[in-house]
């Protein structure tokens, strides 16, 4: 459920607490605004982090799709190693299992 509000900055100033509040809530956020024009954004922390996160994994992996599919594709040709497989080579030395 995403839900947007859009109050005037001064509106939310005497809301200040409910809006803390409402946006604890999944997907909920307020647009504040100044004279009719979009100011600032109010979301959760936990919301802001999410996004900040998925903004880096977007700069760091800008063809992510792509590069799902193309791994798609070699896992089905089983072109692929397991992560055993992978920390032996790097040099990790595996526990053995009970």
């Amino acid at each position: 459920m995403d839900t947007e509000t859009t109050l005037s900055i001064s509106e939310a100033r005497k809301k200040i607490f409910k809006i803390a509040d409402m946006v604890q809530k999944p997907s909920v956020c307020y647009t504040l605004t100044e004279k009719g024009k979009p100011r600032a954004v109010v979301m959760s922390a936990d919301e802001f982090e999410s996004w900040r996160e998925t903004l880096e994994a977007v700069q760091i992996f800008p063809n992510l799709e792509k590069d799902i599919k193309k791994a798609e594709r070699e896992y089905r040709k089983r072109n692929c190693s397991s992560l055993e497989e992978v920390l032996a080579k790097e040099g990790f030395v595996l526990a053995k299992k009970r």
